[in-house]
């Protein structure tokens, strides 16, 4: 199966999904190289990148679950595929 590479950004407004968030990337994380959290104290969110090596379907799957818990907003990002 063909896979992607992309990066995940998550901003966290509502800390009470952060449970909801760990679950989603631990049930994805055979796809994860990696993540980092950056919280923001000033503004009270915190700011997740997810780096992911993964098939599409499984990366807008991801994607939209985690779009769609209270307090989280997503954005994907793709590499320019060379021709």
């Amino acid at each position: 199966m063909e896979t992607r590479v992309a990066l995940i950004a998550v901003a966290v407004s509502d800390f009470d999904a952060v449970e909801q968030v760990n679950r989603l990337l631990h049930e994805y994380g055979e796809y994860i190289i990696g993540r980092m959290g950056i919280p923001y104290k000033k503004d009270n969110i915190s700011l997740i990148s997810i780096a992911i090596d993964a098939p599409e379907d499984s990366i807008n799957a991801l994607t939209g679950k985690l779009g769609s818990i209270p307090g989280i907003s997503t954005k994907t990002v793709y590499p320019i595929k060379n021709k």
